[in-house]
C-alpha cells in the first residue's frame, strides 16, 4: 500500500491548523474541533487523512482518542525540502 501524499494533505487549510494546534500540545477530537468552524466528523477526517501520511499519531486513553504530532512522519517532508538548500 502507497503511503498518501503528505504535501497534498498539508495543502488543506484546516489539517494545517490542526497541525498547529496539535504542535503546541496533544489534543483530543473535541478539543481541536473547538477552533475550527467544522463538525467533530470533518474534524475527524482530517485526522485520518493526517493520520495515513503518518504525520499525527493517536493513543487511546481510557475512552479518549488523544492525537498528537509524530515528528517521524516530518522526517519525507524535512527530506525533500533540504535538498533545495544543501
Amino acid at each position: 500500500m502507497v503511503t498518501p501524499d503528505p504535501f497534498a494533505a498539508i495543502a488543506d487549510p484546516n489539517r494545517r491548523f490542526l497541525l498547529e494546534e496539535l504542535r503546541r500540545a496533544p489534543k483530543t477530537v473535541n478539543e481541536l474541533s473547538q477552533g475550527l468552524p467544522i463538525s467533530r466528523p470533518a474534524v475527524s477526517q482530517h485526522l485520518k487523512a493526517l493520520l495515513d501520511c503518518n504525520l499525527v499519531s493517536v493513543t487511546a486513553k481510557g475512552t479518549h482518542r488523544i492525537y498528537a504530532i509524530n515528528s517521524a512522519g516530518f522526517n519525507r517532508l524535512n527530506f525533500w525540502l533540504d535538498q533545495f538548500w544543501n
